[in-house]
């Protein structure tokens, strides 16, 4: 069973803000060029200093062959000669080294004034030289003091303006050495401007986008009392309702962030003017976190939380049970032995999978009621179209009819060739007559359609198993949890020492009874089967005790997902 991917429209959340500026080495880089350009000019010298917690640790400097002319504009700005970097290595022997100084230590960021040109730079060096970038969290000088420092306190804020206002005894000097001095002590500068904000780790600080409001800052001790937990917060007002619903591997850690400096989301930095109290509900696992948040969104539906909220507005694609089944979009699965697609929290992507089944199956789309005591009646364009059988003045029998239908459920719950086929058969011919709008609009119908059965299938086969018991390690032992019918009924950590034979008894015994339902999912939303299934299929988890059969077809529509890759090449304009 291939891993599901995360569930659409359920919300992110910043997860533990937690490398302390104390503990992260910074890498403060500056390079030299021939021109602005990364494509088409070359690095002259390279120059960085390692520093944590405010010592520095060593230096990494050199002059760079650039292989081309140096303009001399150039030369008038950095004093860098064309003879000064004849005898200097050229960028492929610097690099390796360079790479390896940028990445000697875990927790490392690098750190630049105007930090995306000298990232461009090296990036294209990288791909110029065959060398994987290494993609270490950046933290930009230029845009921290944008952010950071108020308007008037300096004119601007170039690099040479900034080591002013702060005092560095290096003078930035278009020297690659001294101007990444020159920001080391520009970088502490605006690191201590930025403490009284509250933001004491890297992630916090990559995050300053402007200081905190005054809402913010005189809400600040509603983190005093939250636990250092996995689990969930929910901000309340003065009435006790609810504001918004998260999660986090350490609640008070995180409820910190939201009046601070790294919380720049506009709505939330308003509801900080009307939240009073902080609930945390601390939680076994990461998993039952995870589920408890969306249970309680979907809930009380907080007006700061923008999704999850309305589980009920998922839209489903029904093969309808009539002895003339036709496809329906519907927004409640009943259990009447239909099957059905999706979900789709797009109405037009539901519709857009609905026309790809009618596109491959001639089925009709009348709302005719066919059950005795049956009424002929005239057939409808589709059916001079070809694209009906017309079963509604006899023209097609049942047992044709039937047949047609039955297909339709085959590529639904099992094998979608058919639709797969049809589409792709479409698209080939389309792109080739270079309609690529029309054939662009088959691959979003096939997109939608594997999209919507693939879910529909995973969690149907998650639904059918009535008892699940799966384990995988973390930071305090073993996490367990209690799975039925795609519901999260149980969840607990199995701590070094405790007798596992007993646990397991306990856990299940005490575990949520779920009945079983119609339908994929009949006794939890999709989200959160989607989410229990991620966790499910994770290769650190292993499964202790399954009841039922868990498969999936063999031909299913993960199976074919490989053909929207295909079909996006072959509907895009060449």
């Amino acid at each position: 069973m291939s891993q599901p991917q995360p569930p659409a429209g359920v919300q992110t959340s910043i997860d533990d803000l937690g490398t302390p500026l104390a503990e992260t080495t910074f890498v403060v880089l500056d390079l030299e060029t021939t021109g602005t350009s990364a494509a088409n000019a070359r690095i002259t010298e390279v120059g960085a200093v390692r520093v944590r917690g405010g010592e520095v640790l060593d230096e990494f400097t050199t002059l760079v062959n650039p292989g081309v002319v140096i303009p001399a504009t150039i030369t008038l700005l950095t004093g860098i000669t064309q003879s000064m970097v004849a005898t200097a290595p050229p960028m492929e022997e610097v690099l390796p080294g360079l790479l390896e100084y940028l990445d000697r230590d875990p927790n490392t960021a690098v750190v630049a004034h105007n930090a995306p040109f000298d990232t461009g730079f090296l990036k294209a060096a990288c791909e110029r030289h065959g060398h994987p970038w290494p993609a270490p969290p950046v933290v930009d000088t230029l845009r921290l003091a944008r952010a950071v420092l108020g308007k008037g306190e300096t004119r601007n804020h170039k690099l040479g303006t900034l080591a002013t206002f702060f005092g560095t005894p290096v003078t930035p000097n278009h020297r690659a050495l001294d101007d990444a001095r020159a920001t080391v002590d520009v970088l502490h500068g605006l690191i201590e401007r930025v403490g009284p904000m509250g933001v004491h780790s890297l992630e916090e600080l990559r995050a300053v986008s402007k200081p905190p409001t005054k809402q913010q800052m005189a809400k600040r001790h509603l983190a005093e009392g939250v636990p250092e937990a996995p689990g969930v917060y929910v901000f309340t007002d003065a009435n006790g309702a609810s504001l918004y619903v998260g999660k986090s591997k350490n609640l008070r850690h995180r409820v910190r962030t939201y009046f601070t400096a790294a919380e720049n989301r506009q709505r939330i930095r308003e509801m900080a003017g009307v939240v009073e109290g902080v609930t945390p509900i601390v939680c076994a696992t990461e998993l039952e976190a995870s589920v408890r948040e969306l249970r309680l969104i979907a809930e009380r539906k907080p007006p700061y939380n923008r999704r999850s909220r309305h589980p009920e507005r998922a839209h489903w694609i029904k093969l309808t049970s009539e002895a003339f089944p036709r496809l329906s979009v519907v927004r409640a699965i009943k259990d009447d032995g239909a099957p059905y697609l999706g979900p789709y929290t797009s109405l037009k992507e539901a519709h857009r999978a609905r026309e790809a089944l009618l596109s491959a199956f001639p089925l009709r789309q009348c709302t005719h009621t066919f059950d005795p005591p049956r009424r002929t009646v005239d057939p409808c364009v589709l059916a001079q179209l070809g694209r009906c059988g017309a079963p509604c003045d006899g023209t097609e029998s049942r047992a044709d009819y039937t047949a047609h239908s039955e297909a339709a459920r085959e590529a639904m719950t099992g094998d979608p060739a058919a639709v797969v086929d049809t589409h792709t058969t479409r698209i080939r011919e389309l792109s080739d007559q270079l309609r690529y709008e029309e054939a662009a609009e088959m691959r979003d119908r096939l997109t939608a359609f594997l999209r919507g059965a693939g879910r529909s299938q995973r969690l149907t086969a998650l639904a059918s198993l009535p008892h699940v018991v799966a384990t995988r390690p973390g930071a305090l032992g073993w996490e367990t949890s209690v799975v039925r019918h795609g519901r999260l009924a149980a969840s607990a950590v199995l701590r070094p020492g405790a007798d596992p034979d007993a646990f397991l008894a306990s856990l299940e015994a005490t575990a949520e009874h779920v009945d079983p339902g119609p339908g994929p999912v009949p006794r939890a939303t999709a989200a959160e089967g989607e989410l229990v299934l991620a966790w499910l299929t994770d290769p650190a988890t292993r499964l202790v005790r399954l009841e039922g059969e868990w498969t999936c077809p063999l031909r299913s529509a993960e199976a074919h997902a490989e053909m929207t890759h295909w079909a996006h090449g072959r509907a895009s304009a060449q």
